[in-house]
């Protein structure tokens, strides 16, 4: 008996041995592609130091011969004693000129330098302030890459793996091809997210805007966005008005209260906008009595009037390639399609929780994404509405906004207090955004290219780069009656947006203040 139970322990000892064998050689096998993949890179990026620093060397060489040739052509035989075929008693004086003169183009070089925000050293010494700025600044981003150096290296492993799987799906491919520079396209992605992330690291107030009484709950902005072009945006909310306002006066002309170029009074609360993306002048709004209104703000008049949702409509967006089609989504379950051209309905989807958002794939007339209470995502082609096509699932709480980034990454925002990135293409496992607190108010989601932001119940606002987990910048709304005033901790920024292809944005609080934000270094 003794053994028999002594060959059972033996035999459970070196399975579990070889188990952990098995597992250690999976992850040195991959800790060992990582390793190539880095090697690769290395060598890659080293190669276009040198072939960069060699470019540099030789511009300094040709800035010489610039300011040589620059030299007054009458000035030198003036100086030149032609009868001894040499430098004259002028000699020192040529030499005292050529000397003012790069002392002359020091000056200017650096005055250039300084405008175009050159932080180089110029090919004569340069300025040892434009260099001692570009070192602190490259510090600083390198500050910014140790800090978050652990979401950084998964991103750039799971870029790297991602184009090798791609290389090695198709025939007649090298695993580790490279780009025509000799950078692999994951290192190329990677690089582009290095570059924007590292930028920026703060929120800096171009702008302010304030209209009517800032403490009265009636001021709070739900909606915020720009027109077409960047040059109007239109501000909605509880105050039952839709504000139009030119960008360019705001940022400007600074005025203690702006006057909008438009104002349309409506029955009811006002929960969100979308501008037309071909029309200029037409712009849709969903309400509190569940009415989705479609506006001429040339007019000021409403153009269609929707009125069959039977709950408070929270959500509303026109189409960006078919202008003439919109989608809502309503506390009655209901997400409805519209066209411009008829009064009913197109399309309605039945669901079984309240529709927090929806939002128009900018790709695609025929995909939609609903965000709900029932904490999911619902990604649906219009053609077949039976079922959606993914369902994500992730979030603690209710789904408050849903906002794509390109025709493939979607982001979401939950009362949980966490955005995700989602690949509606891929299906990929979501990126998580932590550091803003959101636990019952709909406090805004805006997005571009490379960033997420949102609103906070601290009344800050709060910006993600989309490759790194943590906030990259923050800016906290003041209330110019914070110390006397007891309700100001219950203060909230209400709605966000992002200027196209920009790193400025618009943000409103609960008391009815708008900031024009850029990100800054």
């Amino acid at each position: 008996m003794e053994q028999e139970e002594a060959e059972t322990n033996m035999q459970i000892l070196l399975d579990f041995l070889n188990r952990l064998r098995k597992q250690k050689l999976e992850e040195l096998n991959k800790i060992q592609n990582d390793l190539q993949y880095i090697k690769e890179d290395i060598g890659a990026v080293e190669k276009r130091s040198i072939e960069f620093y060699r470019a540099k060397d030789r511009c300094p060489m040709k800035l010489r011969m610039l300011v040589d040739d620059s030299f007054p052509a009458k000035t030198l035989p003036a100086l030149i004693d032609k009868h001894n075929n040499g430098v004259t008693t002028g000699a020192h004086n040529l030499q005292g000129w050529m000397s003012l003169a790069n002392t002359r183009n020091k000056v200017d070089v650096k005055a250039q330098a300084s405008s175009q925000g050159f932080r180089s050293k110029d090919a004569y010494g340069g300025s040892d302030s434009a260099y001692d700025t570009n070192s602190g600044l490259s510090a600083a981003r390198k500050r910014r890459v140790h800090s978050q150096f652990n979401d950084l290296q998964e991103f750039y492993l799971q870029k790297r793996q991602h184009w090798a799987k791609q290389f090695y799906k198709q025939e007649n491919k090298d695993p580790n091809a490279m780009s025509n520079d000799g950078y692999n396209p994951g290192l190329e992605d990677f690089q582009s997210v290095l570059n924007t992330f590292t930028r920026y690291s703060r929120l800096r107030v171009i702008a302010e805007l304030r209209h009517g009484d800032i403490f009265h709950p009636a001021n709070i902005v739900s909606s915020i966005e720009f027109d077409r072009d960047d040059e109007l945006f239109a501000t909605a909310g509880v105050s039952r008005r839709i504000k139009v306002f030119e960008f360019s006066s705001i940022v400007n002309e600074p005025a203690d209260v702006h006057c909008p170029i438009v104002e349309m009074t409506t029955r009811s609360k006002l929960s969100c906008l979308s501008w037309n993306k071909y029309t200029k002048n037409h712009i849709a709004s969903s309400d509190y009595d569940g009415i989705v209104t479609v506006w001429d703000i040339t007019t000021r008049q409403s153009l269609m009037e929707y009125e069959e949702h039977e709950k408070r409509t929270w959500s509303v967006d026109f189409s960006r390639t078919e202008p003439s089609m919109l989608v809502s989504g309503s506390d009655d379950c209901k997400v409805k399609v519209w066209c411009t051209n008829q009064e009913a309905s197109v399309l309605s989807i039945d669901m079984k929780a309240n529709i927090c958002s929806v939002k128009y794939n900018p790709g695609s007339s025929v995909h939609v994404a609903v965000g709900s209470a029932d904490h999911h995502i619902r990604y649906y082609d219009l053609r077949n509405i039976s079922q959606p096509l993914y369902v994500f699932g992730g979030h603690k709480k209710a789904v408050s906004y849903v906002k794509f980034l390109s025709n493939n990454e979607l982001a979401s925002a939950s009362t949980d207090s966490t955005l995700r990135l989602w690949d509606v293409k891929e299906n990929l496992p979501p990126r998580t955004f932590r550091g803003h607190i959101n636990e019952k108010n709909f406090v805004g989601l805006t997005v571009n290219r490379d960033y997420i932001a949102c609103g906070s119940e601290t009344n800050e606002v709060f910006v993600y780069h989309k490759a790194i987990s943590k906030p990259a910048a923050w800016h906290r709304f003041s209330s110019d009656m914070a110390d006397a005033d007891e309700n100001v901790g219950s203060y909230f920024i209400s709605a966000v947006c992002w200027k196209s292809d920009s790193p400025t944005m618009l943000a409103a609080n609960s008391q009815g203040t708008i900031k024009v934000l850029v990100l800054a270094a």
